[in-house]
Formats: C-alpha cells, structure tokens, sequence
C-alpha cells in the first residue's frame, strides 16, 4: 500500500541504481545483498528491542551480541557488540567493509547456534515469572516472551540456509550508501507508520515486496516472479479458511504463501467488522497485516504454510519477505518436490504455485509416485500437486497455455486425471502480457479439487488485468479480475450449463470435454461472432478512386506552373 509515498519508491529506485552503478547488474545478486544487509539491520534491531523489554520488566536477558566471536579458520576473537549494525555502520568505509565481510557476515551465517532466552533462565532453581511482562489480550497483543522465542525462530530459519551464502561487495563506497539508504527506509517506515495510521510490519512487508518488484529479467530454468494480483486473484478463487495446511511447492520468494496469509487474515477481519478493510489498487478487500491477528491466530497460521524450493537464493529471499512482513516462523526449505528425497504426499488442504514451465527433470530423479510419462516440470509439477492434496484438497495452479491442448500422451493423461480424478473447476485463460518482462507466454489458471466430480468445467477468458501488457506493464482501467471473482463465486451455485459460448465465460460440460480428447484450451469450446461487413458496389468504389486520381492531377499540373 505504498502507491501514496513516493519517497520510499525514490529510496528504492536510489539503492537498485547505487549497485547498478557499483558494479552488481545481475538482479538477483543485487536482491541478495540487499536482503543480507536487512537481516543485520533486523539483527540488531530486535535485539535492541528485547534488551529495552528486559530492562523495562527486571528480566534477566543474555544478548547474542554480549560476549566473543571466534572467526571462523583463524583464532582472531572480536567482542560481538562490534558486529551490530549499530556500531558498525559508523566506522571507516574500508575498514567497515573488511569488517562485515570477514567478521559480520560469518556471525550472521552461525546466528542460529543456541543461545540462552529468557523464558529459559532458571533463577533458584526454577524459571523467573516476570509479573510485569506483557500478556495477551483480546486486542491480539503478543505476550513478550513468546514474541523473542518467535523472533529467534525466524533467525535461524533465515540462517539455516546460509552455509552457500556470498557477500559480494565490490567496494566500501557502495556499502557506505547501501547503510545510508535502508537507514532512510526504516525511517521513513516509522514516519509513514506514525502519521499514516498503517502497521508498521505491514509497511515493511511493502517495501521488501517493492524491492522484489524491480527483479526485472528472469531467472533459471523457467522461473519468475508471479505478478502479486494474480496470487491475490487466486487466493479470492481458492478463499483458504484458518486451519487449513497450504503448501507451493515452487515457492520462489514466498508471494504464494503470502496470498494464503493476507486472505485469511483479510477474511477475519471480513467477518469481524468489515468496516477495517480498504480496496487496494487492483480492486481486492485488504485488511493490514496486524488487524485480528490474536497470538492463538498468528500460531496456527504460522504452522499452516509450508514452502519448497530447488534454489537457495530463492529460499532465502522467500524467508525474507515472510519475515518482513511478520512471519516469525517461515517455513520454506531447501527441497526438490519431483526428486525421489521427497515425500509430502496427502498432506495438504491448499495449494498454490506457479511451477517453472521450461525445464526437465532427469528420469532417474523422478519420484516413484510420479507416473506421467513425461520429464516436463510443467506436467510433473501439476501431478506432484495433485498427489500432495488431501481428498477434497483444492488448488489453484498456473500453467502454460500448451498443456491444456497438448496432443502428447502425457498431456492428455494429465488432463484425463484432472477431469477423471478430480472435480475440475474452472479454466482460465490469460492474455500472453501477463507475465512481461519476464516472459510472454500464455497462461491459464487451473482450479481443481481432488476426489471430487467434474460435471461441467468453467471456462473465463480474461482480456484485461489491470495493467498494460506490454514490458512496461503500467497501471490502467481496465481489468476483469474483480469480475472473475464474482462471476466464479456466482457459477458455483449454478446447477446447470447455462449462457451462450460467445461471451467471457460459460461453462462446458464434461462430455463434450472428453469427446475432443480432454482439449481444454478456451479457444475450442468459445464461440467467434463474426459482424457482417457491407462493402459498397464496386462501380461506386471505382468512381471514388477515379475522383482521387483526378484530384491528385489537378494538383500535380498546378506544382508544374508554380514551378516554371
């Protein structure tokens, strides 16, 4: 929600410009550093936080920044309090930047070894009540205590994936106004957070989500980031309930987890006192992030979003931006879910993903529970959906346009089990724009429930998002999303086929689906209305082009007797 204040957009443009200029183009590398330098400032941040709250209660705290840090293959010691961002950000340029490449980051990479809290200090043999901390109320305050526990947790679910970690840095200069820019956005969060009425995390999610935003080339083997209204859009199709387990088993930088969360916190609020939620900029119900959010809530949410991921950057950015946005305890790890090493099957109610499209999986890696024919991750990826729903699971997953039509055997046996196996919902289909930059492939949206019976599909052909669909992918008008939704949650309660194929969206039913081989490509079902041209008789057609020539003549003849 930061379409208001252009400058926190400025800082950002500023901070992607300074490592442009300073050497880091890849933006991936750039997001990362970026990322790292964040998680120092959240670092210190937090623990600051709790060493005012120990001191402010009488409670007796170890901070992780109080004692000695052996660097790793040398036997230099150096006291921790040095590694804090606040301390270090004040030295020299050069010799900040030999500090926090040889010292900083190595602690940062151990941050997750054990280390005492205070709800486990025994004092006379028996742990220290603090009757002065806070307790939870009705309002969703945290407790204290439980809220440093979380706050540990999210820095070693970040760290454990830190062991391939690289802190590139070419030179002091860029360092010094990467410290000085993320200063300037804290701020401004805490200024936009005080005078704006919004949460504070719920604008430090933004800007992380800002930050993502720039990613502006794609990534290996087919990956990019899904466009936030499309998850938005999903989530509404999907509309997950509290309780239920959801999993993206490509969870790149968490944006599907994240959809999950904001709706069920968004439908809370819905249901508590719909006065508290705003429309966003693409037309959806949003409440902030810490509206209702109870500590009985914020915990079952927390073990009800689960994450996988092939690429260790993509992992660490995910955790990142769950964190930011005050997810204390991420869970996305480090796992190839087509590989043999993975086993999650029957174990959610929700899944969400957006699987890479271009890539193929080496045969022998193929998980035995897999059985398509195929090495294609498209198709694959849609199969490890389906196996990892519970019965009466349903998921909402986005694929290329060619695998609602393939003619290969593996397509049609996917599409088979969708229809056979599953209640397939709804189809549908998006305009080729809708991922530019990244790519200009044509999507669909597939939405479908295990176990239950397709009688008729619902098909929707989305013309407009909401943005231009070209690179630039400006904001505008036009976009049928809110339309889909409401026309999607009407069809429901339709009992049967009805309206004409000529329009945006109708239903099929599944006889007719099975008769042309399982297509499930909008373009064979939908109607082509062609509008009758009139053309006039070609003596009239003659006559008017003789006139042209005439006329083109005349004028000619007098250029001649001007020129003479």
């Amino acid at each position: 929600m930061l379409q208001n204040n252009s400058t926190i957009k400025s800082l950002i443009d500023k901070l992607w410009n300074n490592f442009w200029s300073g050497g880091i183009s890849n933006p991936l590398t750039a997001i990362e550093q970026i990322t790292y330098l964040i998680f120092m400032k959240r670092l210190d941040d937090l623990e600051a936080k709790r060493e005012r709250d120990a001191e402010f209660t009488g409670e007796k705290y170890a901070s992780r920044f109080s004692g000695k840090y052996k660097v790793p293959g040398s036997s230099d010691e150096i006291d921790k309090s040095d590694l804090r961002w606040s301390n270090f950000k004040r030295r020299p340029a050069d010799e900040m930047l030999l500090l926090v490449q040889t010292k900083v980051f190595p602690f940062m990479k151990d941050f997750n070894r054990p280390n005492p809290n205070p709800s486990d200090l025994m004092i006379n043999g028996t742990k220290e009540k603090d009757e002065k901390a806070e307790t939870v109320e009705e309002s969703g305050r945290l407790n204290h205590s439980n809220h440093t526990n979380q706050e540990n947790h999210s820095s070693d679910s970040f760290t454990k994936h830190m062991a391939n970690a690289v802190f590139i840095m070419p030179k002091a200069s860029l360092l010094v106004e990467a410290i000085n820019i993320i200063e300037q956005l804290f701020t401004e969060i805490e200024k936009d957070a005080s005078e704006g009425g919004q949460a504070f995390q719920d604008i430090q999610g933004d800007v992380y989500e800002l930050l993502l935003s720039e990613i502006a080339s794609a990534g290996k083997n087919g990956q990019f980031r899904t466009p936030r209204h499309i998850i938005k859009l999903m989530s509404e199709l999907v509309a997950p309930q509290l309780g239920q387990r959801m999993a993206d088993p490509s969870s790149g930088t968490g944006g599907f987890i994240l959809g999950y969360y904001q709706y069920i916190l968004t439908d809370l609020v819905r249901k508590a006192d719909p006065s508290k939620l705003v429309v966003d900029e693409d037309g959806f119900e949003r409440a902030t992030m810490s509206a209702f959010l109870t500590e009985k809530v914020k915990q079952i949410l927390e073990k009800s979003m689960f994450g996988f991921d092939i690429d260790t950057t993509m992992v660490r950015l995910g955790l990142m931006n769950l964190m930011m946005h005050g997810i204390d305890e991420p869970r996305i790890d480090y796992k190839d879910t087509l590989s043999k090493s993975f086993n999650e099957d029957a174990q959610y109610d929700i899944i969400m993903a957006n699987p890479p499209f271009t890539g193929n999986i080496d045969k022998g890696d193929i998980n035995a529970s897999l059985k398509l024919p195929t090495t294609k991750t498209e198709l694959l990826f849609v199969e490890r959906i389906f196996t990892m729903l519970k019965m009466g699971g349903t998921s909402a997953v986005i694929v290329p346009q060619g695998v609602l039509f393939g003619s290969g055997n593996a397509f049609v046996t996917l599409r088979k089990m969708l229809i056979e196996k599953a209640e397939l919902k709804a189809v549908i289909a998006m305009p080729s724009g809708v991922f530019k930059p990244y790519a200009g492939v044509s999507t669909a949206i597939l939405i479908f429930t295990k176990g239950g019976e397709t009688n008729k599909v619902w098909f929707y052909d989305m013309q407009a998002d909401g943005y231009t669909l070209d690179d630039k992918r400006n904001k505008i008008e036009a976009s049928d999303l809110p339309d889909i939704v409401i026309k999607y949650k009407n069809s429901r309660s339709l009992s049967a086929v009805e309206g004409d194929r000529s329009g945006k969206y109708f239903f099929v039913p599944k006889a007719e689906i099975i008769e042309n081989d399982y297509d499930l490509s909008i373009s064979k079902y939908k109607e082509e209305v062609y509008e009758e041209v009139v053309y006039e008789k070609p003596e009239v057609i003659f006559g008017k082009l003789e006139s042209i020539e005439s006329n083109i003549q005349s004028e000619l003849a007098e250029l001649k007797e001007l020129t003479k």
